[in-house]
């Protein structure tokens, strides 16, 4: 069991019997005597939905033990996508269903992270921070800086990222893969 104010994004836990995993968790303290707020964004593992629901602060919740193991992206053939086992060398297939929105950030031959729930694959974790080359932008115009500087650049995978001006079609940039945001050259 863990307390509800230790919920954070990524935390897997049980409730009404489903798997959920913390989407985004804020704490509010009350006015007065009241006990403080926990309001979380769970999204269920089996189908995908995404719920809202307030903890009391007081509150404890099951933990779900999700194992994590590191896997290999491989290739994909158009509907399916193989990794492989770091460990094992087992090959997994999996579907783009399975993978949805994710897929644009697999590339060939980088580690991704399999989460199973119970012997049931649950999803894949990409890294915090990915290295793309940039295939499609528009040349920085010397002081136009009216936009604050940056511009949309298509990176591999198909991923628009806003960019500052300097940089140029083939340039390899770092990328958070969860909030699409520019981190840096690579």
């Amino acid at each position: 069991m863990i307390e509800t104010l230790d919920l954070k994004p990524g935390v897997t836990i049980e409730l009404d019997g489903r798997v959920m995993q913390v989407i985004s968790a804020d704490r509010h303290k009350t006015v007065g005597r009241g006990a403080g707020m926990v309001r979380t964004k769970l999204k269920d593992i089996e189908n995908g939905n995404v719920y809202e629901k307030t903890f009391r602060s007081t509150e404890k919740v099951a933990e779900a033990y999700v194992e994590r193991r590191e896997h290999q992206y491989l290739y994909s053939d158009g509907e399916n996508y193989y990794f492989m086992d770091n460990e094992t060398y087992e090959q997994v297939q999996l579907t783009a269903e399975q993978i949805g929105e994710q897929r644009q950030w697999l590339k060939e031959g980088e580690a991704v992270t399999l989460t199973t729930y119970q012997g049931k694959l649950i999803g894949i974790e990409l890294p915090n921070v990915v290295e793309r080359r940039v295939v499609k932008t528009d040349p920085g115009v010397r002081g136009d800086t009216a936009q604050g500087g940056t511009k949309p650049a298509v990176i591999e995978g198909g991923v628009t990222v806003e960019v500052p001006l300097f940089i140029e079609v083939g340039e390899v940039v770092s990328v958070y893969t969860g909030t699409r945001e520019y981190a840096g050259r690579a």
